[in-house]
């Protein structure tokens, strides 16, 4: 049985190299070929992707943006957003042109930094922000779901899905200023089976974080469940 799994194994490695042969990954971001042991992009472009401090500050530049409009026990971002830049490169792919491994991926690099930074301890649920159905319809499926699929690939936790809930299709955040932003998102958000949430630390799952008032509405719906408390991270700041 041994000398069989091993046989296969070698016949799948040898499967996987001729196909890479004619159909080679490459780096989405310098667009070479990618080594076995690489996943969506090479080692060189992550480290050239600039991160944050927010997982070493508990002050950080993303737990600022909340201040006096709700509480949250620890907020942060993995890297900045810059226009043409890495981490707009990554997202790009996830959220518009239906490359759901990259989001897997960088859930996965987001869950390195959670179990590696002193401030996020005690969370016991994962969540991400909700598309309303007809945008998820649209889109055909809802990006922040499968960063939290790679968060949990590592930290093993509770995930949720399903009770937090976007019961107004807003229209798009992109071009709105702070204040019309958070227009658009107080009351588009709603809860299911909260029971389900009482005394939960939950972390708070999106894409990118601009103004803050998509996770601000969320959050705040949230803590509307007795015992709750919410953490926020996301994979980039504007």
């Amino acid at each position: 049985v041994y000398y069989f799994m091993a046989l296969w194994k070698n016949i799948e490695s040898i499967a996987e190299d001729f196909v890479s042969l004619f159909y080679p990954e490459l780096c989405l971001i310098c667009n070479k070929n990618l080594l076995k042991e690489e996943e969506c992009i090479c080692i060189a472009c992550l480290h050239q992707t600039p991160k944050t401090d927010c997982f070493l500050q508990k002050e950080n530049m993303v737990s600022k943006r909340f201040w006096g409009r709700v509480k949250l026990e620890n907020a942060a971002a993995l890297f900045q957003f810059k226009k043409q830049g890495n981490a707009q490169k990554l997202i790009h792919p996830l959220k518009y042109e239906g490359d759901k491994t990259i989001g897997v991926f960088l859930g996965k690099q987001l869950a390195f930094s959670i179990r590696d930074s002193k401030f996020f301890e005690g969370i016991n649920l994962i969540m991400p922000v909700p598309l309303h159905l007809t945008k998820e319809k649209i889109r055909g499926y809802n990006q922040s779901n499968y960063i939290v699929k790679g968060i949990n690939e590592i930290l093993q936790l509770e995930v949720n899905f399903k009770s937090l809930i976007r019961i107004e299709n807003t229209d798009s955040q992109t071009r709105k200023k702070r204040f019309s932003r958070w227009e658009n998102m107080m009351n588009s958000f709603s809860l299911k089976d909260s029971q389900k949430l009482k005394n939960k630390h939950i972390l708070l799952v999106d894409d990118v974080i601009t103004t803050g008032s998509t996770l601000e509405a969320c959050a705040q719906k949230l803590l509307e469940s007795e015992g709750v408390k919410v953490s926020v991270v996301t994979i980039a700041v504007t």
